[in-house]
């Protein structure tokens, strides 16, 4: 009987093929390649002739893709997007490497393909624009490497020309594009001309984002927008972020002055202004920029009060000495603890974290709990070990939520059940209803 051969140098892998020899190889490639793989050949065989002619071959096929009128039906899809691919890699990773200019002006040739490539490919699917849109972080990388001078005419022009599809893609890669080569779109879209509007004005807000330019995020937004009280808060912080005290200031107190709610109803007297969590954090910036540090920390407070929010008080206990912060956090416990949202209030606490005064909350308030919060399993399981009578309530006020719902005893109201018998094993609480009572609720 013969032996049986080895079955490791049978595989297909890349050390049994190179075993093989390059003369084997390669006639094997030139007696099996289709018309995609020999056009690969040749663009790899051009790249390693140098970057003019990889580009030539590169010219050659994206040429005849965009003179092209042939439908592609669904069967075809699957081919021309893994060209596409192809085209792309052989830009970003072979001709990029050679000649990044080139690879430039190739790229913006690989993108202008799509509006003709969207009415004669059939994309129920949405995976034709799926692919441009992530290679805009390719083209926003590769554009920042050959910096403003030389990528900036190129992109200008673009969006100049053909807004509706490179708004998208410039909008898209503006957070990987270089301060600079954003600052040198900003200015070629809006020096000496109307105030942006529609697709140009969202991209110019991105790129102003990512430049750093508060002005021309202003710019960007029309007179109505910017007299809505949240967008006139956020002006103003940018305007302090800025370093401009006077103008952040104004644009502040407008943000208030356009606010109804912080407008006292006829006949009531006037009152502390109920503000929205994004003026607080203006006020913050803005108090920062005039230098009134303690301004700005009671600022914080008021913001911590209206929104529990955890990086607020972060904020504030980074600053402060050792045992000052224990006293803020004290103050800050007891601000959640009478927060008039329990199930916010447990939220902050649980992510702090602060577990025994989650857990002190729950039996104090536990009527107020909702079991249809989404958080409520991850949190008795957290509080189960340490404090299991916190747990159990949460555990039972998800169960009812469900019966409330009309989920019947499904696996999770199962699973709760057994969780919740579990965690009543040793209760003293005379004030926690007995295991027994709880599933004569449930039924």
């Amino acid at each position: 009987m013969a032996r049986r051969p080895a079955g490791g140098k049978k595989a297909l892998s890349e050390a049994n093929l190179a075993a093989l020899g390059a003369e084997r190889l390669a006639a094997l490639l030139m007696e099996t390649a289709g018309p995609a793989l020999k056009r690969r050949l040749r663009m790899e065989l051009a790249a390693e002739t140098g970057a003019a002619d990889l580009a030539f071959e590169l010219d050659k096929r994206l040429t005849a893709l965009e003179a092209s009128k042939t439908r592609v039906s669904w069967r075809k899809r699957p081919e021309l997007l893994a060209e596409l691919k192809m085209l792309l890699a052989m830009i970003v990773e072979r001709l990029a490497g050679l000649e990044s200019a080139l690879a430039l002006d190739r790229l913006v040739a690989w993108f202008d393909l799509y509006p003709s490539l969207t009415r004669r490919v059939q994309d129920p699917k949405g995976e034709l624009a799926l692919i441009f849109d992530a290679a805009s972080s390719d083209l926003a990388a590769l554009a920042s490497q050959l910096g403003p001078e030389v990528a900036g005419p190129p992109l200008s022009e673009a969006l100049a020309t053909r807004l509706s599809e490179w708004a998208v893609w410039i909008g898209r890669g503006a957070g990987a594009l270089s301060p600079g080569l954003a600052r040198r779109l900003l200015v070629d879209l809006t020096s000496g001309k109307p105030p942006p509007t529609g697709r140009l004005a969202l991209v110019v807000r991105r790129l102003a984002d990512r430049a750093g330019d508060p002005d021309a995020w202003i710019l960007s937004l029309s007179e109505t927008d910017r007299k809505k009280p949240d967008i006139a808060a956020e002006i103003a912080r940018r305007l302090a972020d800025d370093g401009r005290a006077g103008p952040a200031r104004e644009a502040l107190e407008a943000a208030r002055g356009s606010n109804p709610q912080a407008r006292p109803a006829r006949g009531k007297a006037a009152g502390p202004e109920p503000q929205s969590e994004t003026w607080y954090a203006a006020e913050i910036a803005v108090l920062e920029v005039e230098g009134d540090v303690s301004a700005a920390d009671a600022a914080r407070w008021r913001l911590f009060e209206r929104s529990l929010s955890p990086d607020a008080l972060r904020a504030l206990v980074a600053k402060l000495a050792d045992f000052e912060d224990v006293v803020a956090l004290d103050r800050a416990f007891a601000i959640a603890a009478a927060h008039g949202d329990l199930m916010r209030a447990l939220a902050f606490l649980m992510e702090w974290p602060a577990h025994r005064e989650a857990a002190a909350l729950i039996l104090r308030r536990r009527a107020e709990l909702r079991g249809s919060w989404n958080d409520l399993p991850a949190w008795s399981e957290r509080l189960s070990a340490r404090h299991p009578q916190a747990a159990l309530l949460l555990v039972r006020a998800r169960g009812l939520a469900l019966r409330r719902l009309g989920a019947g005893f499904n696996d999770e109201l199962a699973d709760l059940i057994v969780e919740a018998e579990s965690l009543a094993v040793g209760l003293t609480d005379p004030t926690i209803p007995s295991h027994e009572a709880f599933l004569a609720e449930l039924r």
